[in-house]
């Protein structure tokens, strides 16, 4: 799973709280409530996201009087889990949620385990009932510790009010250094309301949390051994490496060995697109070039990555030649699902420097890899099988060309975030990402509704840049409330909603595994809606009304001759947000595409066209 920076890097913004500091003030007397605000000031939280509560009400008062704290009211809690994330995925800081007791808090699981399964740093806040009430089934009580548990890196329950800053910073800290993730911190209501003493920063106790960072010099060395000897070798790189904000030593790392790279969903951005080493995306809907060159690798050298089912197709039979060289901060991680030849456990810009020197060591005696043949097998593969669509023959919309100008119209620097589904794949291939912190998604959890708050919480986690959502209509109907919130909170993002009339993803298993019967995946009820006649998108809701009514400055696209005109017009407007109604056609794919629970040898290209690689030398 992916890596992070070192628990004390200077490359990484870390909670100011540490042991042995010096006191920002001396001693107040503060409640819990106050406390906590206190304790969020200090640690450097300047937005959170959250609706109050009867639980956690004390801890919203003493919010109206801090300068440090922006609190974003937003309109349903999964909202301000998923813009933590976001805010967290493009800062780079640790995103923060609040939410009262029991529906409150159940609110947030979705998104908790989203941030799990990506490793993003965040920090939710729950009120919980009073201490005496805890296990009395009392109003709005749910066990939110109990609950969250497997999908939290660690929570914490706190019923003293004298115990808030030191949990805080203990949260803070834990969410951002090893391998980051979501920490729960539920309060009692009595302790929010209690008398306290407030000082900064606490002594932090926590005994056996020791992330290891610093790589074993020798397995250093044999990984190095490894990419010298090897005739294919492959740098698969995973969301570790933007955690750890290797980009720059893994771009160095690339040019010296001359290996070819392939980044996954939750990587992309941390190597340029463009560059000419870039092969592309790996996985079920990666690029022909990524997928067989994973298959076909004689060494692998992943860094920051998990071996997940996505990438590995059948597991049994994933790249059946490869050695495997796996680096990750999470010790868990390696042999989990492929046995490693040579494991490595540390923080993927230490372990990524660390094999530029050894490698430098390799070529200064004379031992240099020699890629020729790999890489003109790599190329036949690049020029033979590219990222491609068809344009519909009716004329209408297709959503990959829809995405691609978006990408190629958009302002440098731009961050995209995608919902779940084939727009999530469309966007992951047709827009390039040369920088990091530039595309968000829900990778592990696959959480359709991700888009929306996830764009709220990167704009106003960086507002100046530009954020556009890639939303499909399904995805779209689960979180568009909050666009009320960004409307009303200056949060202008731009969305654009990629209306095919269908849940497209399922349709498109439908359309080539149950004989094309669309079993409630047709969202709308007029042309098309028994699946045989071509769709003109849903239209209940009216996408242009709703985001009207919401705020937003809407448009509707239904013709190729328009796409350019109405993008532009999004891209001018930066004084709310701004929401694009794709009318496109339903019938679009996404390829390639490895079916589930097969090998990726077989990889198709389109449909009904499976590669022909031919024999290369080596094979």
């Amino acid at each position: 799973m992916p890596m992070t920076e070192q628990a004390t890097g200077a490359h990484h913004p870390q909670p100011r709280a540490r042991t042995g500091g010096h006191p920002t003030a001396a001693v107040e007397h503060v409640t819990g409530a106050q406390s906590l605000i206190r304790s969020l000031e200090e640690v450097g939280a300047d937005t959170v996201f959250g609706i109050p509560g009867g639980a956690i009400l004390p801890a919203y008062d003493p919010m109206m009087d801090s300068t440090r704290v922006r609190h974003v009211l937003v309109r349903h809690e999964q909202g301000a889990g998923h813009a933590a994330t976001g805010y967290a995925q493009a800062t780079g800081k640790v995103g923060v949620c609040m939410a009262t007791s029991g529906p409150g808090a159940t609110n947030l699981v979705t998104p908790i385990a989203d941030a799990h399964m990506d490793s993003v740093a965040m920090v939710a806040i729950t009120g919980q009932v009073a201490s005496k009430a805890i296990g009395t089934d009392a109003f709005q009580e749910a066990d939110i510790v109990g609950i969250t548990m497997p999908i939290t890196k660690h929570n914490f329950l706190v019923t003293k009010a004298e115990d808030i800053p030191r949990t805080i910073a203990e949260a803070f800290h834990i969410a951002s250094t090893g391998r980051p993730g979501p920490v729960l911190v539920d309060i009692a209501k009595d302790a929010l309301q209690a008398r306290t003493t407030f000082s900064w920063p606490p002594t932090l106790d926590l005994p056996g949390y020791r992330p290891v960072t610093k790589p074993h010099a020798k397995q250093i060395r044999e990984a190095a051994k490894l990419i010298t000897q090897a005739k294919r070798p492959v740098l698969y790189v995973g969301g570790g490496v933007l955690k750890a904000r290797a980009t720059a030593e893994l771009k160095v790392l690339a040019e010296l060995t001359g290996a070819p790279v392939t980044t996954t969903l939750m990587a992309l951005g941390a190597f340029p697109d463009s560059h000419p080493l870039h092969v592309g995306m790996p996985g079920m809907h990666g690029s022909v070039t990524a997928v067989t060159a994973l298959q076909k690798a004689d060494l692998i050298v992943a860094l920051g990555a998990r071996f997940d089912d996505r990438v590995t197709g059948k597991l049994d039979s994933f790249a059946p030649y490869a050695k495997i060289v796996h680096a990750d901060i999470d010790p868990a991680e390696i042999g989990k699902n492929r046995t490693a030849d040579v494991p490595i456990v540390g923080d993927a810009r230490e372990v990524i420097a660390d094999l530029v020197q050894a490698v430098q060591a390799e070529h200064s005696e004379g031992h240099t890899g020699d890629y020729g043949q790999w890489w003109k097998d790599l190329n036949r593969w690049r020029e033979t099988y590219p990222l491609g669509y068809d344009q519909p023959d009716n004329g209408s919309l297709s959503p990959q060309q829809v995405i691609q100008r978006i990408g190629q119209l958009a302002p440098e620097d731009t961050i995209y975030a995608a919902g779940v589904g084939q727009h999530q794949m469309w966007a992951a291939h047709f827009i390039e990402y040369e920088k990091p912190a530039t595309w968000l998604n829900s990778g592990g959890a696959g959480t359709m509704g991700y888009a929306v708050p996830a764009a709220m919480g990167a704009k106003a986690g960086a507002p100046d840049r530009t954020v556009w959502a890639i939303d499909g209509d399904g995805c779209f109907q689960m979180t568009n409330q909050e666009l009320t919130t960004c409307a009303l909170n200056n949060i202008p993002i731009k969305v654009a909603i990629i209306n095919n009339g269908a849940l497209g993803m399922v349709r498109q298993w439908q359309t080539l595994f149950y004989n094309q019967r669309y079993s409630n995946t047709v969202l709308h009820s007029g042309p098309g809606a028994s699946g045989k006649e071509p769709s003109a998108g849903t239209r209940v809701p009216d996408f242009v009304k709703l985001a009207e009514a919401m705020g937003c400055h809407a448009l509707r696209c239904e013709s190729p001759d328009e796409l350019d005109k109405v993008i532009a017009e999004a891209n001018a407007i930066n004084d709310r947000p701004v929401v694009i109604d794709f009318i496109v056609h339903e019938d679009a794919m996404v390829w390639p595409m490895v079916a589930a629970g097969t090998s990726n040898d077989e990889v198709m290209a389109a449909r009904g066209v499976r590669p022909d690689f031919g024999d290369s030398e080596d094979d």
